[in-house]
């Protein structure tokens, strides 16, 4: 299957879940493909998606590595929020571009940090990358699977407490205190 066929596929998996996208924006960074982050939504709860399109039209592989594996890991990112938060497009597609920028392949449990607010105004400036196949199935492209991998927004402390204490122990604080990480307005959850 061609990248440009595997970009088609991703959509169509998507529009399937979530019906046609309600919004899109495109970037491209220098010495990249295009990027696009497509918005779906609102559902009946008012929860938008967010999903990046283009990652995974290339496998990932580390900077380290000289040959590039067809077969190597692919994936997708999606952000789910209450309510529209269009100012995260850009943001998104800047995520979606560290594997080819950075040579960093983004796996289940690893952070990303913006260094700025993930939308206009949020507290959140990192995301803690959660674990494919919940929201949207893995998708069979005849070489790896596209994994689509939700993003979970964290504020400045939570990342730092992630960093010490590992992302499962973040996971902990966030299920004992009830914390719904799709409300963009949410509190940071007590990390003492």
């Amino acid at each position: 299957m061609s990248d440009s066929a595997i970009l088609r596929s991703v959509e169509e998996h998507a529009a399937a879940l979530f019906g046609p996208d309600t919004g899109r924006a495109a970037v491209t960074f220098l010495g990249t493909d295009q990027i696009e982050v497509l918005r779906f939504g609102p559902d009946q709860a008012g929860v938008i998606r967010y999903l990046t399109l283009g990652m995974s039209r290339e496998p990932m592989t580390a900077a380290t590595t000289t040959v590039r594996d067809p077969a190597g890991p692919r994936a997708e990112l999606v952000l789910s929020l209450r309510g529209r938060r269009d100012s995260v497009l850009r943001r998104l597609a800047v995520l979606a571009a560290v594997p080819t920028v950075e040579g960093r392949p983004v796996a289940p449990g690893s952070g990303l940090d913006l260094g700025e607010p993930l939308w206009d105004g949020a507290p959140f400036t990192a995301v803690l990358v959660g674990e494919p196949g919940g929201l949207i199935p893995d998708l069979a492209t005849g070489l790896a699977p596209v994994r689509f991998l939700p993003l979970l927004p964290m504020t400045p402390n939570e990342s730092a407490y992630k960093r010490v204490h590992g992302p499962d122990a973040l996971h902990q604080r966030w299920l004992a205190a009830g914390t719904d990480l799709r409300d963009p307005g949410r509190r940071e959850v007590h990390l003492g």
